[in-house]
């Protein structure tokens, strides 16, 4: 007579028993399956122009969704990081590989911090891949110096702007690297998109033509070859994250941008004032910071229902930049704005409804039994 199926390996002792076998999945990468890749978001904070960070959540115990702790966790992250970008440039036109330094080292204290309270600490040192978290620092950290140039060369409103051809740009790169499939509408919308962009930086563009500052000229360059970069650490960390865990993309990035930042001082750095340090100091603790809201705001919401909440980094340029540096936004500043924010959240709103499409085409598989 056969065991019954409830009982079989209880009762039938020739049978070996071993436990069963966890599938691997996107929504449970890394060693340990900590963090879940289901709720990551690159993020470029301050407009895009520096780095993009992976951030995802703990999924054990997975919280209860709260769209607006969510939100407000989200806005919060703005906040902190566009404090980042105003701090860096009430610090002036300092060498970029400073900057970084400031910004990278100083990020790591409150982030060590978090990881050690959510206990995280110990399984973010572990890795399958150095290298590619190298090559991925490379990136980042040329694309932070170009950002960091841009930002002191540039009106706060158009950096901001500029910046966001990131994810515009991560589009076209996620395509022809990874293969993704972008169909008409997308790509609709990162031309408009793009054109935004130019409509944004045409006028310090046209300063060289007139003998006018060449700098905002190199500024507007720079952020967007700042945005380029970015958008190819993008998809590096895309890879990185089918096997490694949030806790350890972060934390080996802050490590390996600080100690790549040190190889820019014989190229000159500059002696700080008391002003400029407390700025730099504090432009890298808010960074660290800004990284951990984050990571939060997507514990508790899905990540098209806070993605956009990211341009309202857009306001807060304008209102600081007024505010701050009398840099008032000019009417290009402000039609392209328009257009490449309204690009990027029709590109997030094609994503969401994508992802719901094919959750309804996958194939459900019935129970044996």
């Amino acid at each position: 007579m056969t065991c019954p199926v409830s009982v079989r390996i209880a009762s039938c002792p020739s049978l070996p028993s071993r436990p069963p076998k966890r599938p691997f999945t996107r929504s449970h990468p890394g060693r340990h399956g900590q963090l879940r890749a289901g709720a990551v978001a690159l993020h470029s904070s301050a407009g895009g122009f520096i780095e993009a960070h992976v951030t995802g959540p703990a999924a054990s115990p997975a919280p209860e969704q709260n769209p607006l702790l969510g939100i407000a966790l989200k806005v919060a992250s703005v906040c902190a990081f566009m404090a980042m970008a105003t701090a860096i440039k009430i610090a002036g036109q300092l060498p970029p590989g400073q900057i970084v330094f400031f910004r990278s080292f100083f990020a790591i204290l409150p982030i060590v911090a978090y990881l050690l309270v959510t206990r995280q600490f110990t399984d973010a040192w572990y890795t399958d891949r150095p290298l590619s978290h190298v090559l991925r620092g490379l990136v980042g950290v040329s694309a932070m110096g170009l950002g960091f140039f841009g930002l002191t060369r540039l009106p706060l409103p158009d950096a901001i702007a500029i910046g966001y051809a990131r994810p515009l740009l991560t589009v076209v790169l996620g395509a022809l690297i990874l293969g993704e499939v972008v169909r008409r509408y997308r790509w609709s919308a990162v031309i408009i998109g793009l054109v935004g962009v130019m409509i944004i930086s045409w006028p310090n563009l046209q300063l060289l033509r007139g003998g006018g500052d060449a700098g905002q000229a190199a500024g507007a360059l720079a952020t967007f070859l700042s945005a380029c970069l970015a958008a190819f650490a993008f998809v590096l960390v895309r890879r990185l994250v089918d096997t490694e865990k949030t806790a350890t993309i972060v934390l080996y990035f802050s490590i390996t941008a600080s100690v790549l930042a040190l190889f820019s001082i014989p190229f000159g750095w500059s002696a700080l004032t008391a002003v400029q340090t407390s700025a730099l100091v504090a432009a890298g603790f808010c960074g660290g910071l800004g990284q951990i809201l984050l990571t939060q705001s997507y514990r508790y919401a899905e990540t098209s229902t806070i993605a956009p909440f990211e341009y309202t980094s857009v306001v807060l340029s304008i209102v600081i930049g007024i505010a701050l540096f009398a840099e008032y936004p000019t009417a290009a500043t402000l039609v392209g704005s328009a257009i490449v924010v309204a690009s990027g959240i029709f590109i997030i709103y094609r994503e969401h409804r994508l992802g719901l499409e094919r959750g309804k085409a996958r194939p459900v598989t019935p129970p044996h039994g």
